[in-house]
């Protein structure tokens, strides 16, 4: 990927602080006050990526930009596609002694990063979520949270909107009762609706903004219109599909992706809600469905077709993942070790800790040589096509590749396929 080499100017004042200039050797300049904010040292290298009306210039590698955190890895529900289904992990929730670290970190690295509550539990069922939120809002600028909306009560749903959430994102994976409580078991689709209305319309006016995500599988998948219906009217102005991961065998038969990739290619409009879609097969099962939602909404391929297709979207967005023990991890995906099927094939993945926050500082983690060049590998993305190749005795697990790469070797990611998506 070509690079621009980005220069900190303190003395050229652009007409306004989006201004990038070109000097006599045709590099781009931009000001000190943006520079600062992305945390461009004078001579950063950034990726720069030619487009058609325009250049794209990348997040430079080493500028922390989102940071997930998980406050527990418990969970209200026993859902049908959850991790819980096969690993062993010890089930836990964050201290505050570990949250406290994670917010130092935010601050002491410029505090510009935004914050996502999420992981592999539900962050609701935390007993101190409302004060970390809060606390989250005082350290970031954007504060977003995932949830299965059964913990969303008339006291949280207040607790949330007064803390200054960003984003409030729901797992809606079916439109009708039966169909819902048959994937998310031990969930009730009138209470999350009733929950999410209540949320709605406490809100001040239009903030926090509601999110729909939805995994799709072939049990539901032809409900997608109707729960994006059921979306609007709850208010959501944002909605994430993705793909099911298969922990169990039997999620195997449930898959939708595989040889098509669905996009549209068309500029959506800046009024209409944003769809983000998945790598998704386009068969008798799925088409009608996907014409459908294409007409409905202005439906963008992750990134809005800007991206490539084998990276990593954790390491593009900048982010880093910390899990409720204080482990910081390069992605969600990799905070727990589990168990998956690729290519009808099991795969243990091991999960990658960088450093702990019970040990040492987020910034001298992110900031070290060893994660610096999980960054660079990440970025570079070489790694064998395990997605796409009939599977190999090194596919087994994520420890080594045939390309030579050593632990984490990513190629059999699917979230590096965009095949399964995170907010």
């Amino acid at each position: 990927m070509p690079c621009t080499i980005i220069q900190s100017v303190r003395r050229m004042k652009p007409e306004s602080c989006n201004d990038i200039l070109v000097d006599d050797q045709g590099r781009l300049i931009i000001p000190s006050e943006l520079a600062a904010r992305l945390e461009l040292a004078p001579g950063s290298s950034v990726p720069a990526t030619e487009l058609r009306d325009g250049l794209l210039l990348g997040r430079p590698a080493g500028r922390l930009a989102r940071l997930y955190i998980e406050p527990t890895n418990r969970c209200n529900l026993s859902c049908r596609t959850c991790i819980r289904n096969t690993w062993d992990e010890t089930l836990g929730q964050m201290t505050g002694e570990i949250f406290s670290a994670a917010l130092q970190g935010l601050r002491s690295m410029g505090g510009g990063a935004s914050v996502f509550f999420g992981g592999l539990g539900e962050p609701l069922a935390h007993p101190d979520i409302l004060a970390m939120v809060r606390q989250a809002c005082s350290a970031s600028p954007s504060v977003e949270l995932i949830t299965n909306g059964m913990l969303l009560s008339h006291s949280v749903a207040e607790g949330l909107i007064k803390a200054g959430l960003e984003v409030l994102w729901v797992s809606i994976d079916g439109a009708h009762p039966e169909s819902y409580a048959d994937v998310r078991l031990g969930a009730a689709l009138p209470s999350v609706l009733e929950n999410v209305s209540r949320f709605r319309d406490l809100r001040p006016g239009q903030s926090p903004h509601i999110g729909i995500v939805f995994v799709a599988m072939r049990r539901n998948i032809a409900e997608l219109p109707e729960v994006l219906r059921i979306g609007r009217r709850l208010g959501a102005d944002r909605f994430m599909v993705t793909n099911i991961m298969p922990y169990a065998p039997e999620m195997i038969d449930e898959l939708l992706y595989g040889d098509a990739l669905i996009t549209d290619n068309a500029s959506p409009s800046p009024l209409a809600p944003h769809l983000y879609f998945p790598t998704m097969d386009f068969n008798d099962a799925t088409g009608g469905v996907l014409r459908h939602v294409m007409r409905t909404l202005s439906a963008q391929s992750p990134g809005g077709g800007a991206v490539q297709a084998r990276s990593c979207p954790f390491i593009e967005r900048g982010s880093c993942a910390v899990a409720w023990d204080g482990s910081v991890c390069p992605c969600i995906p990799l905070m727990h070790s589990h168990v998956s099927f690729l290519n009808d094939r099991e795969r243990v993945m091991q999960r990658c800790v960088m450093g702990s926050l019970a040990d040492r500082p987020l910034r001298d983690i992110w900031q070290s040589p060893e994660y610096a060049q999980l960054r660079e590998k990440l970025l570079a993305f070489d790694f064998s096509p395990c997605v796409f190749c009939g599977g190999c005795n090194l596919s087994k697990d994520n420890c080594e590749d045939c390309f030579g790469n050593t632990f984490p070797a990513c190629g059999g990611c699917l979230w590096a396929q965009r095949i399964i998506q995170c907010p």
